[in-house]
C-alpha cells in the first residue's frame, strides 16, 4: 500500500495505520507551486523526505501548479507511477472530513484500479488530535488561515492545552477543529514508527492580514530521546 502523504498529522497518522494494517510501501508527495491548492498542502513539503526517512519507506514526489482541478492530472500521473514503481493495490489518504478531496481521489483510485482506503474519514477531530497525543505523535502547527488563529499558533505544538484551546476558538468562531477546512496545517516532527525524530534548527515566520505560515530552513533527523 502507499499513502497520499503531506507531513501533516492526518496523512502521517494514515501511514502509522497503513504500516500496522496491511504492508506499507511508499509515501506519495504532490509538490504544489501554489499555496492556493485545493487539493494539496502547501507548507515544508521539502521535509516530507526526512519523515520518509524516519519511516523507512520511498518517497515519490510529484511536481504541479496547484491550478484547481488541473492539478487532479498530477496527482493520477503520481499515483500511476507510485503503483508501477511499487506494485501498489491500493492508497492511504488522512482524509477527515473533506468531500472535495476524497471524492476526487476516489475517482482517481478507480480509474487506476486502486484501493483508496481513508482510515480517519468522519472521525470526530477533538477526538482524533486528542488520539495522536496518546498514540505519541509529536506535531506542531506550521499555517494558519482561520479568524481566531493568531500567528502565535505557529510553530506550537499539539498537547492538552492547546488543543482545548483549539476547541474552544472553533466553537466560538465556527471553523473545523481538525482543521480539515484549510484553516490550518501541522507537521509532524515524531510518531511511534518513525527511527528517529525530525529536530527543527531554524525556522521563520511569515505573516500577513491574517493569516501566515512557518517556513522551516533547517532540520534534521536526530535520536529519539530514551525514556
Amino acid at each position: 500500500m502507499g499513502v497520499l502523504f503531506s507531513g501533516g498529522k492526518d496523512s502521517a497518522y494514515a501511514a502509522w495505520i497503513a504500516s500496522k494494517e496491511d504492508e506499507l510501501r511508499c509515501l506519495v508527495t504532490l509538490l504544489p507551486k501554489s499555496e492556493m491548492s485545493y487539493m494539496f498542502h502547501f507548507p515544508n513539503l521539502r521535509w516530507t523526505a526526512l519523515q520518509a526517512e524516519a519511516i523507512g519507506v520511498p518517497l515519490l514526489t510529484e511536481a504541479t501548479e496547484g491550478v484547481k482541478e488541473e492539478e487532479l492530472a498530477d496527482l493520477e500521473r503520481a499515483l500511476s507511477r507510485a503503483k508501477v514503481a511499487h506494485s501498489l493495490e491500493g492508497i492511504y489518504t488522512g482524509a477527515l472530513a473533506s468531500v472535495y478531496q476524497k471524492t476526487r481521489v476516489e475517482k482517481i483510485c478507480d480509474e487506476l484500479e486502486l484501493e483508496c482506503i481513508s482510515p480517519l474519514w468522519g472521525a470526530d477531530p477533538e477526538v482524533h488530535l486528542r488520539r495522536l497525543i496518546v498514540d505519541g505523535f509529536s506535531v506542531i502547527v506550521v499555517s494558519v488561515s482561520a479568524l481566531g488563529l493568531d500567528q502565535s499558533w505557529l510553530g506550537r505544538e499539539l498537547d492538552d492545552t492547546s488543543i482545548a484551546e483549539l476547541v474552544s476558538l472553533g466553537k466560538k468562531f465556527k471553523f473545523h477543529v481538525g482543521l480539515e477546512g484549510g484553516e490550518g496545517e501541522t507537521f509532524v516532527l515524531d510518531a511511534p514508527f518513525f527511527a528517529k525524530r525530525v529536530k527543527i534548527h531554524s525556522a521563520i515566520k511569515h505573516w500577513s492580514g491574517d493569516s501566515g505560515y512557518l517556513e522551516i530552513t533547517n532540520a534534521m533527523l536526530a535520536p529519539k530521546a530514551r525514556a
